[in-house]
This record gives structure tokens, C-alpha cells and sequence, in this order.
């Protein structure tokens, strides 16, 4: 017998042929929407917005109305620029919020970027004026063209794209403060708690892998700072009469942050916990190239880079006071300071760290030298759950929009306010995605990023929720 049944005919096959043509429909409305999309982050990076005091505060309430008019002109209807007081006495920077409310049985998913961005630094380290947006190599430079301003126009594409084919509810939230480390998101989050609600929160502020290679961020180190000091004496005195039997606070302090690492570099706390070893690498090579690692000088710490980077505490002295060399005199200093900030790993809780370093700090004083230790900041670190229904569907978005899968990465920076948004939406599953990649220097001087990995990401988060809005209903069908 003959079966004359077609296997292109199948359900199967047509589900593909569906699916396959729905991409590429997709794909062609991004390329097409893409040139407007450039031209709105150009007009965003010309806004100076760095949210640090120093700077007028006024670019930063510029940034918001434009990245409100953004949202207005992709149909969202619900546009509002909030800012919250704490309470004490402290206003937030202008936040925006958009809202397109779920349809029944449909998942709400909230888009989260910054429209702030750090300060440019030495004006002198750019090839090109920071706040004037210029092509080279298919990268487009400037302060913000990849942290987060990038972040901002791939939520803002992807909902042009999908138009009125969007099939989930949305609320798009950027915040106007994440570089200084988002001091009033806590209380942004309980009091617009309701208006904030989502299923799903996508923060599109990482990175990719690589160009050509998407990434899914699915761990991030937490961080603990604090300030130590060191005194021996109780005023300066003149170093050739007492210079010998007494040793200056520099000396000390240099031989108490000496303690943090033993002699491989590994970080040497006892009481800080590290994760389980990433599955990919990186080649050191790339890596001495990316970071700028002067020739001679040698890698600190054993095993795996990635797990060095993302899943091992790190410690770094970010901040030193002492004697200025213009200024010296011969005399024998009786205390110094320095700013200690610690990378902690997943699964870590942040005042353990804490305790841990303040004893350790405490406990090897050198020459018995008062050792004076104030903590400072605290974030958690976070690990996403690697099979949620999010998860899958961004797998799913990512691989399609780049034509291979996406790598499972973790950052060795901190995002705390994830931790916020888990303490008020312990039920949502959160995905960190973002536009950068390894040549985009952020907080650095010539920022940027590849406008091609852009154009792909907006494509992947036009997927994205369309997966989501897919998902929900199939498991409704099956209900």
C-alpha cells in the first residue's frame, strides 16, 4: 500500500513554515523600522544626562520628556514621567513609565533600561565628542550609545515592530538613576508597586557574548564596599627622628590590603563563598586586549577566567587617601585610608560578606595598628532560574534573531536593584538581556555600540514577546 500522505503537509511542517515565515516578516519590519530606531538613540546620546550631582540635573529631566514622546509615538497611550520622595527628604531622578494593559488570560511583561549615563571623563580620551553620536566600523560612539540609551530604543523598537500584533501587556519602565546606584528604586517600586506589576521583567541592561553571539545573563555578583583606615600615631612626626622603630599608616594599610590575596592572587577572606565554574571561557588573549593589560603583567588568581569574573569574590582598592605627592613632607604619616570594593558571588548574602571582611580586616592589623573599618554599600547577587518558561522563550527569541544560540553568562558587575525587584515581585521571572558587547567600553571613554548587534536585538525582543504571548496561550488551550 501506498501512502500518499504529504510530510510537508503535516502539522509539523506547517507549524515550521508558519514559524519561518512569521521571522522573516519580522525580521524585514526591523530592518525597515531600523533607521528611525538609529536616529532616536542619536537624538538621545546628544542629551548630556549623567544623573552624578555634579552635573546639571536638567538634561537628566530633558532625557526623560524625550524618552516619553518615544514611548508615546510606539501607541502607548498611558505615558508618565514620576518621580518619588524618600522619607528623608530625597527626590528621585524623573523616571518614565508606559502602560499598555494585558488582555485577558495574557501575561504582562515589564521592559526595564536608563536613560542616565555616567560622566564622560577626560575629554581628551575621546577620539570624538561623547555627546555627538558619530559612525566608525559600523559601531555608533558616544556617552550612552550602548549603557543604556541602546537599552532604551531596543524597548522602544521592539514594540514599533510588533504593532498592533502585540500580544501581551506591557509596561515599560527607565528609570533616570541606575549610575548612581539607583538610591530611590526601592522606594520607586513600593509606591508605583501596582503600576509596576508584571509576569515577566526584561532589564535590558548587559551585554552579548561576543558580536555575532547573543547572551542571556543568567548570573551576577553582588557587591559589599566599605572604607578602612589605619592610624599609628596620634599627630605626623618628623621621619629621620623617628623614622625606623615607627611605621607610616601608608606602609601599614599597603601590607593590611596585601592580605586580601595570597601570593596566586586568589582572594584570600576566609568566610567569602564562591559558585560553581561557568561552562564557557574565555580566551585570555581577547581578554588582555579587552581590558587594556599592559604586556608583562600577569593574570592574578588560578583556574577559569569566566569563574574569576563571575562566580569568585573579587576585591579591588577603588579609593585611597593619603599624603598627595605635590604636597609631601618629611614627616611620618599617622593614618591613611583607603575604599575597598568587594564582588561577591552568587548564592553569597551580602551582610556575611561584610562581617567576613571587617573581620579579617580587624583581625590582621599590622604592628598592632588601630584598624577602623565603616561598611558601605550592600547588593545582592543574583541567579536566574536556567529553565523558566521566560527563560525558554528568550532562548528561543535570541537563537532565532542571530541564527545560533545564545551563551548563558554571568557578569562580574552588580545590578542591586534586581534584588529590589525580586524582594516586591518574588513571583515574576526576571531576564537580563542587553546590547552591549565586549568592545563597547562602557563608563569608559569612546563608548559605543555595534549597530548590527542593535538592530538584532530589537528583533530578538519583538520575538520575545511574541513567545511570551504564545506561551500564555497554549497553556491556556490546555488548561
Amino acid at each position: 500500500m501506498t501512502d500518499h500522505r504529504s510530510t510537508d503537509s503535516s502539522p509539523t511542517s506547517l507549524d515550521a513554515a508558519a514559524a519561518a515565515a512569521r521571522l522573516d516578516e519580522l525580521r524585514a519590519r526591523t530592518a525597515a523600522a531600523f533607521p528611525g530606531i538609529r536616529a532616536d538613540l542619536e537624538a538621545l546620546v546628544r542629551i548630556p544626562s549623567v544623573s552624578n550631582s555634579a552635573f546639571d540635573q536638567a538634561h537628566v529631566a530633558q532625557s526623560a520628556a524625550a524618552v516619553a514622546d518615544l514611548l508615546r509615538g510606539t501607541g502607548l497611550d498611558d505615558v508618565e514621567i514620576l518621580t518619588v520622595t524618600t522619607a528623608d527628604g530625597r527626590t528621585g531622578a524623573p523616571a518614565v513609565v508606559a502602560r499598555r494593559p494585558a488582555a485577558p488570560g495574557a501575561p504582562t511583561v515589564l521592559l526595564y533600561a536608563h536613560h542616565d549615563v555616567q560622566p564622560p571623563g577626560d575629554a581628551a580620551a575621546w577620539e570624538t565628542s561623547p555627546f555627538e553620536p558619530t559612525e566608525r566600523g559600523g559601531r555608533l560612539f558616544g556617552r550612552g550609545a550602548a549603557d543604556d540609551k541602546a537599552g532604551v530604543v531596543a524597548h522602544v523598537g521592539a514594540l514599533r515592530v510588533l504593532g498592533d500584533d502585540l500580544g501581551v501587556g506591557v509596561t515599560v519602565f527607565v528609570e533616570g538613576e541606575e549610575e548612581i546606584g539607583s538610591p530611590t528604586f526601592a522606594d520607586f517600586l513600593h509606591a508605583h508597586r501596582d503600576r509596576l506589576a508584571a509576569d515577566v521583567i526584561v532589564v535590558a541592561d548587559s551585554s552579548n557574548w561576543s558580536v555575532g553571539v547573543p547572551g542571556l545573563t543568567t548570573s551576577l555578583r553582588g557587591l559589599v564596599d566599605c572604607t578602612v583606615e589605619v592610624e599609628v600615631l596620634s599627630h605626623a612626626v618628623h621621619s629621620g627622628m623617628y623614622g625606623g622603630p615607627v611605621l607610616d599608616a601608608v606602609t601599614l594599610l599597603a601590607r593590611l590590603v596585601a592580605t586580601l590575596h595570597d601570593d596566586a592572587g586568589d582572594v584570600a577572606v576566609e568566610g567569602l563563598v564562591t559558585a560553581p565554574d561557568p561552562v564557557v571561557d574565555l580566551d585570555e588573549a581577547q581578554l588582555r586586549v579587552d581590558a587594556g593589560v599592559l604586556d608583562g603583567v600577569g593574570l592574578a588568581g588560578t583556574g577559569p577566567i569566566t569563574a574569576r569574573m563571575w562566580t569568585r569574590p573579587a576585591i579591588a582598592v577603588i579609593g585611597f587617601d593619603a599624603p598627595a605627592v605635590a604636597t609631601a613632607s618629611n614627616t611620618i604619616t599617622p593614618r591613611a585610608t583607603a575604599k575597598l570594593s568587594v564582588r561577591i558571588a552568587p548564592g553569597q548574602d551580602p551582610a556575611e560578606a561584610m562581617a567576613a571582611l571587617r573581620r579579617h580586616l580587624e583581625g590582621h592589623a599590622p604592628f598592632g595598628a588601630r584598624v577602623t573599618v565603616v561598611d558601605g554599600e550592600q547588593g545582592r547577587p543574583f541567579l536566574a532560574p536556567a529553565d523558566s518558561p521566560a527563560m525558554q522563550a528568550a532562548r528561543q527569541a535570541f537563537g532565532e534573531a542571530w541564527g545560533t544560540d545564545p551563551v548563558d553568562l554571568g557578569i562580574g558587575g552588580s545590578i542591586p536593584f534586581i534584588a529590589d525587584l525580586l524582594e516586591v515581585y518574588p513571583q515574576a521571572q526576571i531576564l537580563v538581556t542587553g546590547v552591549e558587547d565586549p568592545d563597547s567600553r562602557a563608563h569608559g571613554a569612546n563608548e559605543s555600540v555595534h549597530l548590527g548587534e542593535l538592530e538584532k536585538v530589537v528583533l530578538a525582543e519583538a520575538l520575545l514577546l511574541e513567545h511570551l504571548a504564545g506561551a500564555a496561550g497554549a497553556a491556556g488551550a490546555t488548561a
